[in-house]
C-alpha cells in the first residue's frame, strides 16, 4: 500500500491497525492519496520566498484534495443532560472524505502540517483521538515535512543562494525575501566578519528561524506518537521526502 510513495522516498507510517483499516475498507482513499502526493513537488524558490509559511505548493496540494472531495469540515460535539447543555466542543479539520463501508458513510480526516510550531501535533492528534472515540472519524492522517526533507533544508537554501549569486540582503529582494532583523543582520554580518560567506551565513539564519526544531516535522511528530499523544486512533503518518523539492 502506498509502495509509488515509499519508493519515492515518503516516510510512512501506521498506527493503531490503520494499514489493514485503510486496506480493506478504504482503497479509494489510500488511492486518492497517492495520487495527490505522487507527483508533489515544491520548487525551491517557493521555500524562500515563503518565508518559512506555508508554501505555494502547500497550497496546491490542499487544492487537490479539494478537488478530490476532501474538504475543511467542523464537528461540534455536545453534551446534554436533562435538554440542558452542559458541554460544547468544536473540531475544525482541514481535510476530510465520507466513503461508502458496508453501507455506511465512515470519515477519514486528514491535516497538512507544513510548517507549524510543533504544539499544533498535540491539537491535530487529541483532535482525532476524539472524533474517534465518538465514532465520528476512521482514521486520521497527518501530512509533515520528512527527516530527509528537515535534514536537507540548510543545503538546498544555500544552495539555491549560492546558484543565484546572493550576495547581499538587497541581492533576496527580489526573491520576495522580507529583510532579516536588525538582531538577524547583525548575527549574519558577524558569520561573515569572521571569514564566512554571505550566502552560507543567510541561508543558516533563514533555516533556523523559519524551518527550526521546534517546528513541525517528522521527528517532531515521532515524538508525540511515542508517548502515546493520540492513541488509540488508528494514524496514517506521512513524512515529505527531500525529493519534492525541485531547483
Amino acid at each position: 500500500m502506498l509502495e509509488q510513495l515509499s519508493l519515492r522516498g515518503f516516510e510512512l507510517k501506521f498506527l493503531s491497525h490503520a494499514e489493514a483499516i485503510l486496506s480493506r475498507d478504504f482503497p479509494d482513499a489510500v488511492s486518492e492519496l497517492e495520487e495527490a502526493l505522487e507527483n508533489f513537488g515544491v520548487p525551491i524558490s517557493e521555500i524562500i520566498g515563503s518565508g518559512g509559511g506555508e508554501t505555494a505548493g502547500t497550497q496546491r496540494l490542499r487544492r487537490t484534495l479539494f478537488d478530490l472531495g476532501w474538504s475543511k469540515t467542523k464537528f461540534e460535539i455536545k453534551k446534554i443532560i436533562n435538554n440542558i447543555e452542559r458541554e460544547s466542543i468544536t473540531h475544525e479539520i482541514d481535510h476530510v472524505k465520507a466513503f461508502m463501508v458496508n453501507g455506511q458513510s465512515c470519515n477519514i480526516a486528514l491535516e497538512i502540517e507544513w510548517n507549524n510550531k510543533d504544539p499544533f501535533f498535540d491539537r491535530d492528534l487529541e483532535n482525532f483521538k476524539r472524533l474517534h472515540a465518538e465514532g465520528v472519524i476512521s482514521v486520521g492522517t497527518i501530512i509533515t515535512r520528512g527527516s530527509s526533507l528537515q535534514d536537507n533544508l540548510l543545503s538546498m537554501v544555500q544552495r539555491f543562494a549560492t546558484s543565484r549569486n546572493i550576495r547581499s540582503f538587497d541581492d533576496l529582494v527580489q526573491f520576495g525575501v522580507k529583510r532579516p532583523t536588525e538582531r538577524q543582520e547583525t548575527q549574519i554580518n558577524k558569520g561573515v566578519e569572521a571569514g564566512k560567506t554571505f550566502q552560507e551565513c543567510w541561508s543558516k539564519q533563514f533555516v533556523d528561524d523559519k524551518f527550526g526544531a521546534a517546528t513541525t516535522h517528522w521527528r517532531k511528530l515521532m515524538d508525540r506518537v511515542r508517548r502515546g499523544v493520540g492513541n488509540p486512533c488508528p494514524l496514517l503518518l506521512i513524512g515529505l521526502p527531500v525529493e519534492i523539492i525541485t531547483f
